[in-house]
């Protein structure tokens, strides 16, 4: 039986206002083309795009309140060109994993996903620990070098390591 994917695009809607933003933020325009990619190739296969983005502890906020945000914050360049797609799944989180305290875990079962692809920010952080949890509960896992971005470049490429050693992640 063929696996089902998605393609998650996690934090993606994102103002830029925290240290080292600027260097995490020069790091992300490199992914832009290739998480492009990654949607439009999905929209070709009918694999489902879920965006997940952190709510940055406003729980009154939602898709649309979190992209005008992101788009009036420091760096509207590298979060206009991947905005979610008409029709993609949006789930906020407010921590670092896409699993922790969402309702992630249930759309995916719903809908049968087994295969995860993760593109975004931050490789050390939020895609480390999304890896993690999707792993313990059994999703296959996809992370395309060139669809996520780092902080530390030293650690991006240590935790990538441990998501293709630790996890059996594909890095693609």
């Amino acid at each position: 039986m063929a696996k089902k994917t998605a393609l998650v695009v996690v934090d993606m809607l994102n103002p830029y206002d925290f240290e080292d933003a600027e260097k995490l933020a020069a790091n992300v325009e490199p992914t832009i083309e290739p998480i492009r990619e990654l949607l439009a190739r999905s929209g070709d296969n009918d694999d489902e795009i879920i965006y997940v983005n952190d709510n940055y502890g406003d729980w009154n906020s939602s898709q649309e309140e979190l992209t005008q945000r992101a788009l009036d914050g420091e760096c509207p360049d590298v979060v206009e060109p991947i905005l979610p797609p008409d029709g993609s799944a949006f789930v906020l989180k407010a921590r670092h994993s896409i699993f922790y305290g969402t309702p992630l875990d249930y759309l995916l079962h719903e809908r049968e996903i087994d295969h995860l692809i993760l593109a975004g920010q931050v490789t050390e952080q939020c895609i480390l620990y999304s890896a993690l949890d999707a792993h313990v509960r059994h999703y296959d896992v996809t992370v395309p070098r060139k669809a996520v971005a780092h902080i530390h470049e030293h650690l991006a490429e240590a935790a990538l390591e441990m998501m293709e050693r630790n996890m059996g992640a594909e890095l693609a």
